[in-house]
């Protein structure tokens, strides 16, 4: 059973498992339909077997994101047999599972409005089901010798059943597939891995600051080691600052007025062969001029103090640099830039705060009373305090929207058992009530 598979397999195969399950879910939905719309043999469903589909679009015609995955789709199997033909197997698995990491934790989550939305027939809807039908098909190709099981439990779930003799009867029947070169998009893969990367870090300097992923913030700055891609950043900037929860991205040169560096030597690998030099090595560290030494270290890869006992030659390898946020920001630094976080909230930032910590709760009671996706509900919240009551009316559309609540109220639900919750140190008590079809 589904269960068995989940506590059977790794971390990332888990997430290639879920990945399939979102689909089958929101395919049956929606009544998406690969067999009906091929009428014709399709023996492996290859690309070229797809593509006769009346509702299938060439990658040309697809969203970015849809072409983003597709390309990381085809350079993981470039990549994959090319580690294979040199019997390097551990690194051929470490990139499907780059693969499947990039499929789950990025398109799959920002396409979930697409696969949420209403228009069934939608070209853009139609090509995400497409674009995520294609994945799973060829992972499951991909991942055969590796994870046997697991690929064949797709393979007859995804072709086999609506598809029945028309295809292979087995995963391991069929041709290990080949990258297409012309579904590779380099610059594209460039950005989007650097879009990915500014939001991981956006996400470190949340967490090293203790702020809460669901509350808002005013303003994320971003300073990019190499601006070459900073226009196609700025162009996506909603997708920077939905992904972070900020009001506003900016992109800057000037790190300096966001954060500070401090050198301190790596005393595991200098204490043994500096030893009493060591003490004098810090004091000239702590008074010398961080940021003067690291563009010295970068230029000339090694750099020499004077100290009062004699000058001591050092590398990147012997000095350790941490970076420190100034007043009010929040930062992570990667190799590609250093992502600033504003971390000072004002009345509403965290009235949209309790907004979003709300609907968690409400969705978290969605998920215990077994509700299914499209069920809707009636929703009530008691509670006393005033900026509770105050957020929960000023973003009373979102709540709806995001938890597919009919109605909001703030009074006790009759006939229903509450729960309680304590939101930013405040009491209060969720009523969640399923509206019968």
């Amino acid at each position: 059973n589904e269960q068995a598979i989940k506590d059977s397999i790794p971390e990332f195969l888990l997430r290639l498992w879920n990945v399939y399950s979102f689909f089958v879910i929101y395919a049956s939905i929606d009544g998406f339909d690969p067999a009906g719309s091929l009428s014709s043999k399709v023996d492996q469903l290859s690309v070229p077997e797809l593509s006769a589909a009346k509702t299938y679009r060439p990658p040309a015609n697809r969203s970015e994101l849809d072409r983003w995955i597709l390309s990381e789709l085809n350079r993981t199997l470039r990549a994959v047999i090319e580690h294979m033909d040199a019997y390097d197997n551990f690194a051929a698995c470490g990139r499907i599972t780059e693969f499947v990491d990039a499929l789950s934790n990025w398109y799959v989550r920002r396409s979930r409005d697409r696969f949420w939305s209403e228009d069934k027939i939608a070209p853009d809807k139609l090509d995400a089901y497409w674009t995520l039908y294609e994945c799973l098909l060829t992972t499951s190709k991909l991942a055969a010798p590796f994870v046997p099981f697991l690929a064949e439990a797709i393979w007859q779930n995804l072709a086999i059943a609506p598809f029945e003799s028309r295809v292979r009867e087995s995963v391991h029947l069929c041709d290990f597939p080949a990258a297409e070169p012309k579904a590779i998009d380099l610059v594209l893969s460039e950005r989007m891995n650097l879009m990915r990367e500014v939001v991981s870090l956006g996400r470190a300097a949340r967490m090293g600051a203790k702020l809460k992923v669901r509350q808002p913030l005013a303003k994320v700055e971003v300073i990019l080691v190499n601006r070459g891609h900073q226009d196609w950043l700025m162009e996506h900037w909603a997708l920077i600052a939905e992904e972070l929860n900020v009001k506003q991205v900016e992109f800057s040169e000037q790190a300096e007025r966001y954060i500070s560096y401090t050198v301190l030597p790596d005393l595991k690998r200098l204490g043994p062969r500096l030893g009493k030099q060591l003490a004098e090595l810090r004091k000239a560290l702590a008074d010398a001029d961080a940021e003067g030494l690291m563009a010295r270290l970068e230029a000339e890869k090694q750099i020499t103090l004077a100290l009062p006992s004699g000058p001591v030659t050092l590398d990147a390898q012997d000095l350790q640099i941490r970076l420190q946020a100034k007043e009010g920001w929040a930062a992570a630094q990667g190799a590609a830039c250093v992502v600033v976080l504003s971390t000072e909230l004002d009345e509403l930032l965290l009235a949209e705060g309790l907004a979003r910590e709300l609907v968690h709760a409400i969705q978290t009671q969605r998920k215990e009373k077994g509700c299914q996706y499209t069920d809707r509900i009636v929703v009530s919240l008691e509670t006393d305090d005033g900026e509770l009551r105050a957020a929960w009316e000023r973003f009373k559309n979102y709540i709806q929207g995001e938890t597919l609540a009919v109605r909001l109220l703030l009074e006790p639900l009759a006939g229903v058992e509450p729960v309680e919750l304590k939101l930013a140190g405040v009491r209060a008590r969720l009523f969640v009530q399923v509206v019968l079809a």
